[in-house]
């Protein structure tokens, strides 16, 4: 049974993002960015191809850091029950305005859906994790694997030491694995990015999948 209603708020320490980007302005400015891009031709959906192809629709995909809603919303136009957090308001106000998917203001550190603990794909993906708050990556990893379905997968791409954005901080792949290990997951595959190219020790992205084991 899904709930219809949002959870209760519980805020986490401030995440490296609320530094860089706050406020209904830079909301704006930072969806205006991508709208740019599309209109230059810029493919902006190769995570929700990825996704897809890893869980055909109709699956249930938990957006996890979801922005103004990019990803979540090319998911639910291919057919899935997608759900996006984020814990910028302003973002999330931003995304609401797509009324075919639901968006929640929430913190990955806490997050806690009640009933929604079930998805088939959790998607970390625009870098969340090396904008998350300092030493929150271990709980963060653990709250998102206690809302996957036993088999479920969790797909996260971020940049690499040497191609961080500003204010970002790096997160070394060892670490990512070892505390993804802690949350009960474990290792599929690495690439270097969502059109699956080779991983290499030269890649400055990787897109790493793990499953909740018990599937």
């Amino acid at each position: 049974m899904w709930t219809t209603g949002p959870p209760p708020s519980r805020p986490g320490p401030p995440t490296r993002w609320s530094g860089v980007r706050h406020g209904p302005d830079a909301a704006r400015a930072y969806r205006q960015h991508f709208l740019e891009l599309a209109e230059q031709g810029v493919d902006l959906h190769g995570e929700a191809r990825f996704v897809t192809a890893l869980a055909p629709p109709p699956s249930r995909v938990l957006d996890a850091g979801c922005g103004y809603g990019r990803v979540a919303g090319e998911l639910t136009r291919l057919g899935h029950y997608a759900v996006g957090v984020d814990a910028d308001p302003d973002l999330i106000a931003l995304a609401q305005e797509d009324r075919r998917t639901r968006y929640l203001v929430a913190d990955l550190s806490t997050l806690d859906l009640r009933t929604e603990q079930e998805f088939h794909v959790v998607l970390l993906a625009g870098n969340v994790v090396p904008y998350l708050a300092d030493g929150t990556l271990p709980a963060v990893l653990e709250r998102l694997a206690a809302h996957l379905v036993p088999g479920g997968h969790l797909v996260a791409g971020f940049a690499l030491d040497g191609s961080v954005p500003p204010g970002a901080a790096a997160v070394d792949v060892r670490d990512y694995d070892r505390w993804a290990r802690a949350a009960g997951l474990s290792f599929i595959g690495r690439w270097s990015g969502w059109d699956r190219a080779p991983f290499t020790a030269a890649s400055d992205y990787a897109l790493s999948v793990h499953r909740l084991l018990g599937g």
